[in-house]
């Protein structure tokens, strides 16, 4: 006996109901109403703010709205805040827009961006107009390797440097400052003594970061500068090396000055580092940090290395005429080897040049 075939219709489809019957969208909040404010501090997914116009004093403390995803919040951004910004204790606000960032300050761990700690870029600070890298004359004595990767980053970053040395009552700056003769760099001295008007005129109405090995007498400047900081200070091992006394970057407001008008700016101090690392600066933009070497690039070949083995490299040429200082030249090829794994940043701060007391990183 045939078997009759059942005929299907659309009573018989089983439709499974999706998660949710509400449309996706991509829109998001406008945040009309968010006010304006400066990150001075970062800690543990907790953002201390400072709203537009109000007295330093005054700080709010926000966290970071799910909205902006793996966006990062770090000291000197602008950031719009919604939420509680009274400011009272245990108010929460929450940051939910990020200004564009005027200039971002960066660092490596590592040069080499083929190893786990050079590819790790860690932002330093956002929003800085002017860099300024502390060095010591003395106790520990200057390393101008250090202050060269300083100078790289602030060029790549687009951010004025301003060198600072401390500790001028135990040692000239002769030795440092005819090693930058060429860059006619700026910089200011600081003796324990002496006022510091020269440095505050500086700063003025700027946003300025500050950097430096530990123990160069970093924290005491700021104390200096901005008293209520207490900022903690340590002091120089015998062996020449200070010890790491700021933990996290955090902006202070700068007194006003006796007599001036304005905004006094801000400083950003930053935890004493032994390295620098450069590995997010490609090798054609390390030369910012030696102007005094881009001239004599133009008789290069193309696509010259500049490298100590590179054949007709002008480099050379241009430092035996007498037209830039040779230690410019080798610190410049020690930064190239080291982003090809050649060198290792981390024992740089010990190496020294024959005949030369201030090579190092």
């Amino acid at each position: 006996m045939a078997t009759r075939r059942r005929e299907y219709d659309e009573d018989d489809v089983r439709v499974r109901p999706g998660k949710s019957s509400r449309p996706r969208t991509r829109t998001r909040p406008r945040h009309a109403d968010a006010v304006d404010g400066f990150v001075i501090a970062v800690d543990r997914g907790r953002y201390t703010c400072v709203l537009a116009g109000a007295d330093a004093d005054d700080t709010v403390t926000a966290m970071r709205a799910r909205e902006l995803g793996r966006k990062s919040v770090v000291v000197g951004d602008r950031v719009g805040l919604v939420g509680d910004t009274s400011g009272a204790a245990g108010a929460l606000a929450r940051i939910v827009r990020i200004a564009e960032r005027r200039s971002v300050l960066r660092r490596t761990a590592e040069d080499d961006a083929t190893t786990a700690e050079g590819r790790l870029e860690r932002v330093v600070v956002a929003n800085a107009d002017q860099l300024v890298i502390v060095s010591a004359l003395a106790d520990p004595p200057p390393r101008t390797g250090f202050i060269d990767r300083c100078l790289v980053a602030a060029y790549d970053a687009g951010i004025e440097p301003l060198l600072c040395l401390t500790k001028a009552d135990l040692a000239g700056p002769e030795q440092v400052l005819g090693y930058y003769t060429e860059l006619e760099l700026p910089y200011v001295l600081v003796r324990p003594d002496s006022d510091l008007d020269a440095l505050r005129a500086l700063l003025a109405g700027r946003v300025s970061v500050m950097v430096g090995h530990s123990g160069v007498g970093k924290s005491t400047l700021v104390n200096r500068l901005v008293p209520e900081a207490a900022r903690a200070v340590g002091v120089v091992s015998a062996i020449g090396r200070g010890r790491h006394t700021s933990t996290s970057a955090v902006a202070l407001r700068l007194p006003p000055a006796p007599g001036v008008d304005g905004d006094p700016g801000w400083i950003i101090d930053t935890p004493g580092v032994r390295s620098f690392g450069l590995a997010h600066v490609s090798a054609e933009s390390l030369l910012h940090g030696f102007a005094d070497l881009v001239e004599a690039t133009v008789d290069c070949p193309p696509n010259c290395p500049h490298t100590a083995d590179a054949p007709d490299c002008a480099l050379d040429a241009w430092v035996a005429a007498g037209k830039a200082d040779p230690r410019r030249l080798a610190s410049y090829r020690r930064l190239l080897s080291s982003r090809s794994g050649e060198g290792d940043p981390r024992g740089e701060a010990d190496q020294r040049n024959p005949g030369d007391p201030l090579a190092g990183s």
